[in-house]
């Protein structure tokens, strides 16, 4: 991606809906935003994440459909890793110390035994 770019929450929304459809032309788009700005404002916050390198697009008749330049996975790997090294000083245990003590429920056996093994796993890698 080029650089970690704050998006503004409408841009956030445009990636959500284009990572959920895969591609998107302007007006799927506009179907789905929530409290939808006008049909322009979304065309020119699509040219800004192209601008940002997070969309590229290809062109079908007319329209340009948008896709994402990073799979999902990959942009959120990404942009984790940003939120570690800005905020954690790189320190995976700080984060999940974090993320458990921001949790409003108690973790489900299931969560617990999945983060164990992420854990026990991350440990016998020598990470």
């Amino acid at each position: 991606m080029n650089g970690q770019k704050n998006l503004s929450r409408r841009e956030r929304q445009i990636m959500d809906i284009i990572y959920e459809m895969n591609e998107a032309t302007a007006a799927q788009v506009l179907e789905r935003i929530p409290n939808p700005p006008s049909y322009s404002t979304v065309r020119a916050l699509l040219r800004v994440l192209e601008e940002k390198g997070h969309l590229q697009h290809k062109q079908d008749g007319p329209r340009y459909v948008f896709l994402p330049t990073l799979p999902r996975e990959q942009a959120r790997q990404s942009a984790l890793k940003h939120v570690v090294d800005t905020f954690f000083d790189g320190s995976t245990g700080d984060v999940v110390a974090a993320l458990l003590d921001l949790s409003e429920k108690e973790m489900s056996q299931e969560e617990y035994q999945r983060l164990s093994a992420l854990i026990k796993k991350a440990g016998s890698e020598g990470r």
